[in-house]
Order: C-alpha cells, then sequence, then structure tokens
C-alpha cells in the first residue's frame, strides 16, 4: 500500500509537469469533462503511469492519471490497479482541475 501511494505522488507530480508544458501523453486525442459520474470501457491501460484511458458512452474519450485520494473498486472490494484491462465497463468519478481530470473513483462493473 506504501508503494502505490509513493507512486501515486509521483506519478501525480509528473502529470503537473507534463500539462505545465502542455505535452500530451496519449498520443491522440482527449477529451475533458465537467466533474460528475460516467460509464465507460477501459480503451488503454499504462500500469507504469498508472493511467487509464477511458471511452465514455458518449463517445468521448478522457485520461485518467490515478492520484493518491483515487479508490479503485469491484464488487464493492477495494483492488489493486492491476485489476484493470482494457475493454472492462467502468463507472468513474472525476473532478475536473484546470484542463485535467482527477479520478476520485473507479468502479469496475463486470
Amino acid at each position: 500500500m506504501t508503494n502505490l501511494k509513493l507512486n501515486a505522488t509521483v506519478i501525480t507530480v509528473v502529470f503537473a509537469v507534463i500539462f505545465a508544458f502542455g505535452i500530451s501523453s496519449c498520443g491522440g486525442n482527449t477529451d475533458v469533462v465537467d466533474s460528475g459520474t460516467y460509464s465507460g470501457t477501459i480503451k488503454k491501460v499504462e500500469p507504469e503511469k498508472t493511467e487509464i484511458y477511458v471511452t465514455l458512452e458518449d463517445g468521448k474519450t478522457i485520461e485518467l492519471y490515478f492520484i493518491e485520494e483515487t479508490t479503485l473498486t469491484k464488487n464493492g472490494e477495494k483492488v489493486d490497479f492491476s485489476a484493470l484491462a482494457k475493454g472492462q465497463e467502468v463507472e468513474v468519478e472525476v473532478k475536473k482541475v484546470g484542463k485535467r481530470l482527477d479520478p476520485i473513483s473507479v468502479t469496475i462493473k463486470e
């Protein structure tokens, strides 16, 4: 658990630096949505960055870097980031902070 918190802190700092310079690590277009809860399908998982891309039901794709506060659950139980996989249906609660989205919670629906 300590390693996860440390990794999340490092990722948060990296994320801030990337956006400070206006560089997108996706290699494609992503969208920014308002704070709220959304359903979608995982398009891509990047474990080394604790980052996921989710295609929402309306076709928009959002980029989510997990932060220290992000909770990840499946069947009501907390799970590790490694439980995430491309193609999974998820529900995400995000907070819009400027031009980035902070994932507050991610729930694996399957």
